[in-house]
């Protein structure tokens, strides 16, 4: 702007000074071309008025111009420092996650089983229990002295006859079997609510585990969903099964997976023990066309193999034995001929590594696995360390526990009230799982007899608690705290815990009919409790109440 008014002057001291009027010609009259001169000044003057313009309007983009540029300056600074905060915010909210992981580990390696065991977090349980009549100590001893030690007398007598029977049919159908080809056929364990002395409602059934192998130079190599092979969520608790050469490397050899050529041999295995016929595999009770070990012809395998073993010892004994389910391999009756009848199971299972942990190929009818994800995925169960480890506990416990009393009068009220309304998804070994929990986490002398009413509350009251937040954690996968004397596998206390009730997350239906189950056994419990129990005098009540 001042250069514009400097030159607008300039151009004014210069018409002022050329101007004729101020310097006259000699004599002194006006020059004749006037007008000229002044059509001429009056051009230079508006050519000079459009330079000013020009002029004025180069110094506003000048000015517009830097402002921009200021304006922009500071939207770039402030993006810096909004950039700043927000890298801040990021970082604080990675420490915050990484603090609630490690805090979820610890709680899973050392506090996952702690399932409130103190009555402040008891207290905050028992919606359910709200009008429900829960019966006394009286009532309880009552019931339990006639309706379960009245029915299970008899179980001792059952276990040795079925075992004794079960010894000779296994060494019988060792001597059918053909050593070189056939799968080699162990001694039989008990396991389940008939060897832990459980059991309280007819027909009593022992379960019997028959541990397997397949033939030299053979051997089963095992994998498990957490051996460090990823394993859909469905597939946890589950494995599989390898039928390898002895001394094979279970990821097999670089001349099974890369085509070498004709003129190449692999310096390790020759042409014949490269390739495997498939009928070869079948006959080691794989599935087709793989090295995997099939349940389903496990099945058929031991089913034929029994009846062989039947029909060359029937001739010794005075009854029948006949196959009572068709979906379960070794589901067997005793038939008398007075009538009477004895059922057991005898199923295949194979173990795993040097454990007492078994992969079994199908589970009896109620039983923990209801859909397998194919006949190649054998359920992992953990029944041996699980007697084990009630053994154990119960040499810390007072004389005469009531903790088996627990889980035998909440298997009965179960078993009553499917009876009634239906079978639901929940199952003995639920009820087990809860008692286990319970065990490791309160101390021994709160399982002192006279203390029967307040346990049997507490496992309601945890299962109440585990149907509500649809979790119910295996006892021993992910359990940190496993008793050393058991020596349980190290792989399955750091595995992550198995949620037993995830299967109901998704089926709503049946989760419903559990919970709509466990709610009406609530309510119907003094009522089937009161229907097997002797008239007790209210006096009698009374005075134990006041105790």
């Amino acid at each position: 702007m001042p250069v514009g008014l400097f030159r607008v002057c300039l151009l004014v001291i210069t018409a002022i000074v050329n101007h004729p009027l101020f310097f006259p010609k000699e004599n002194g009259t006006v020059p004749e071309n006037t007008e000229e001169i002044i059509q001429k000044m009056k051009e230079r003057e508006e050519s000079l008025r459009l330079e000013q313009l020009r002029l004025e309007q180069e110094i506003a983009d000048q000015e517009a111009t830097q402002k921009a540029l200021e304006k922009a300056a500071v939207v770039v600074e402030e993006s810096k420092e909004e950039k700043v905060r927000w890298d801040m915010w990021t970082a604080l909210s990675m420490v915050i996650f990484l603090l609630i992981e490690l805090w979820r580990q610890d709680f899973q390696e050392g506090n996952w089983q702690d399932i409130g065991g103190e009555e402040d977090d008891m207290a905050v349980l028992g919606k359910a229990f709200k009008g429900v009549t829960f019966p006394n100590k009286a009532v309880l001893a009552s019931f339990y002295e006639k309706r379960i030690l009245g029915t299970t007398g008899d179980m001792a007598r059952m276990r040795e006859m079925v075992e004794g029977f079960a010894d000779d049919l296994l060494e019988a159908l060792r001597s059918v079997c053909n050593r070189d080809a056939d799968m080699e056929v162990e001694d039989c364990m008990g396991v389940g609510s008939m060897y832990e002395n459980w059991r309280v409602r007819k027909p009593f059934v022992c379960d019997l585990i028959v541990p397997f192998a397949p033939p030299e130079p053979y051997c089963f190599r095992c994998q498990t969903w957490c051996s460090g092979d990823s394993f859909p969520p469905d597939e946890q608790g589950y494995g599989t099964i390898k039928v390898c050469r002895a001394g094979e490397d279970v990821t097999g050899c670089i001349c099974d997976k890369t085509k070498l050529g004709e003129d190449m041999l692999c310096l390790l295995h020759s042409q014949v023990s490269s390739t495997r016929p498939s009928s070869e595999m079948e006959d080691l009770l794989c599935f087709k066309n793989t090295q995997y070990l099939d349940a389903d012809q496990v099945m058929k395998w031991f089913q034929i193999a029994v009846t062989k073993a039947w029909n060359r010892i029937s001739h010794k004994y005075e009854f029948d034995l006949s196959f009572s389910l068709l979906d379960s391999p070794g589901a067997l009756k005793i038939k008398f001929k007075s009538g009477k009848s004895i059922a057991f199971n005898l199923t295949p299972v194979v173990q795993y590594e040097n454990s007492d942990v078994y992969f079994i190929s199908h589970f009896p009818r109620s039983s923990l696995a209801a859909d397998t994800p194919s006949s190649t995925h054998w359920f992992l169960t953990f029944a041996v360390y699980e007697r084990r480890f009630i053994q154990l506990v119960s040499k810390t416990l007072p004389a005469n526990a009531c903790h088996v009393s627990c889980l035998q009068i909440l298997s009965f009220l179960h078993g009553k009230q499917c009876s009634l309304t239906g079978p639901s998804g929940l199952t003995n070994y639920h009820l087990k799982t809860v008692l286990l929990h319970l065990l490791q986490a309160r101390p021994s002398q709160d399982w002192a007899p006279e203390k029967l009413e307040a346990r049997l509350q507490d496992m309601l009251k945890f299962l109440e608690k585990c149907l509500h937040e649809k979790k119910l954690y295996h006892f021993f996968i992910g359990n940190g705290n496993v008793p050393a004397e058991l020596g349980f596998p190290i792989v399955f206390q750091r595995a992550e815990p198995l949620n037993l009730f995830r299967p109901f997350v998704l089926r709503r239906d049946i989760y419903r009919k559990m919970v709509d189950t466990f709610h009406e056994m609530l309510r119907n419990m003094s009522a089937l409790i009161n229907e097997y129990t002797v008239h007790i005098p209210l006096a009698h009540t009374n005075g134990i109440r006041k105790e």
